[in-house]
């Protein structure tokens, strides 16, 4: 029996055939990939800001780009709004078709998100690979220094997994996002703002107009101040109280004890009503949290130290937020959250609301044949958004309102691979071929390009102003 001898020659053409295999393999890996960046970019990545040759040409920079981190497992968590569940849900699927990296994109309560963001931070053992987080996190990602921030990871260490297309000064909200260093240290994904909410139907009712005149001397409109919506909230729950059976009220708000609770005051109700400095950003020294900030670090709350916290602009406020809160609220509210409150409103049993987050819009604007009595047959809101009234201690100049932006997150303490990998990803869900979709469907609009395509335009009027 003839031994097979192993010569030189051997070697090559093996080693050239497996080569080949290789070659094979790798082309029909890649053509897959592209095959499935075509899918999702034909049947659900439109409308879109770019061409259909240049969202082929974004999703191509991604396969190339995830090459070697495919068949890795990253996790990611965020807050439970739509538009993140879009993204656990949809994007995640799409971006490991396309790129071969699997993605696990936890929702759960924003109280929960800096619980876990805290432990990292704190025990520098990594528990998720990115984190979308509120941009008024800021003060502590800068001063903490354990953050990584995105100016110079695009520049250096990152630079092989930015996505050149990904127009930083095109987002909403970066200025949110941007240290006293000039740098950016978070990359916005979505942003909402609060604003006045009211039911512009009943607002045009001829007979709810004349009977609030009477009793006010004044006209039913989006209140300017907290004692015209005081006038308004009283009006309906004691006046109206019922339209067509139902019980109606004229405030709706929440009062679980919870983080989100704590938010809601430190967000916009306190400089509602008056408290914090005039200026840009947020007021100086004090900010509409009524902290007094020095070099940007918190130096006192109460008015003892400086702060505003516990003056009289703020000790009016929460004491006209538990007697609107027990008076005009439907009954359950004391003990609602936030995730509980604000979708309540599409029962269609409330005449208002003094600030409402727009991240909820998607809930409002849903069919009527999904339970949302805020719309009519055709889809079209009975509703409309206005400017926030203020309290009697606010004066030009000061804080009336809020915008936040949820913004990826990149910690230090998250190996190297793992991070880059997340920053794909991060950037997968905010790159303009995917950003307009997902505007449309969270309604959360976090590029400018976006909102001012023709598709807002022409859905404007569906969307309550």
């Amino acid at each position: 029996m003839k031994q097979f001898k192993f010569t030189t020659w051997n070697r090559y053409v093996i080693s050239a055939c497996a080569a080949a295999v290789l070659l094979a393999f790798a082309a029909a890996s890649a053509s897959a990939d592209i095959a499935a960046a075509e899918k999702w970019v034909d049947n659900e990545f439109q409308p879109s800001t770019l061409s259909r040759e240049d969202r082929i040409k974004e999703m191509e920079w991604f396969i190339k780009a995830a090459e070697p981190f495919k068949d890795m497992d990253i996790k990611v968590v965020s807050e439970t709004i739509p538009t993140h569940s879009y993204e656990s849900e949809t994007l995640t699927k799409a971006f490991e078709e396309i790129t071969g990296i699997k993605v696990t994109h936890d929702l759960i309560q924003e109280g929960d998100v800096i619980e876990k963001l805290q432990t990292q931070l704190q025990s520098g053992q990594n528990v998720y690979d990115a984190y979308i987080n509120d941009s008024d996190l800021i003060g502590t990602h800068f001063r903490y220094g354990a953050v990584q921030n995105l100016t110079d990871w695009m520049a250096g260490e990152g630079k092989d997994v930015t996505l050149a297309s990904l127009d930083v000064d095109d987002f909403i909200g970066k200025e949110f996002t941007t240290g006293p260093d000039g740098k950016l240290y978070q990359l916005p994904d979505q942003q909402f703002a609060n604003l006045y909410w009211f039911r512009y139907d009943w607002f045009q009712r001829d007979d709810f107009k004349a009977a609030f005149k009477k009793k006010y001397g004044y006209e039913l409109g989006v209140p300017v101040n907290w004692s015209a919506y005081e006038d308004i909230a009283e009006f309906f729950s004691n006046d109206v109280r019922e339209i067509d059976g139902q019980a109606i009220f004229g405030h709706m708000d929440y009062g679980k004890k919870a983080p989100d609770l704590g938010w809601r005051f430190t967000d916009a109700w306190l400089s509602m009503a008056g408290a914090g400095d005039k200026g840009l950003p947020n007021g100086k020294p004090v900010d509409e949290w009524g902290i007094r900030v020095e070099g940007c670090r918190p130096v006192g709350s109460s008015v003892s130290r400086g702060g505003a916290a516990n003056g009289p602009a703020a000790k009016y406020a929460l004491r006209k937020y538990m007697q609107w809160l027990r008076s005009y609220a439907p009954p359950g509210a004391l003990g609602m959250d936030f995730y509980q409150s604000l979708p309540s409103l599409a029962k269609g049993n409330v005449a208002q609301q003094i600030f409402w987050y727009t991240a909820f819009t998607a809930s409002m604007v849903a069919p009527k044949s999904e339970g949302n009595n805020t719309v009519d047959d055709d889809g079209n809101p009975l509703w409309r958004m206005a400017p926030s009234p203020h309290g009697p201690y606010w004066e030009e100049g000061q804080k009336l309102g809020y915008q936040d932006a949820g913004s990826w997150t990149l910690l230090k303490s998250t190996p190297v691979e793992r991070r880059k990998a997340a920053w794909l990803y991060a950037q997968f869900t905010v790159s303009k071929t995917v950003s307009l979709k997902k505007s449309h469907v969270g309604l959360t609009i976090i590029r400018d390009s976006d909102i001012n395509h023709q598709s807002f335009t022409d859905r404007a009027s569906k969307l309550g102003g």
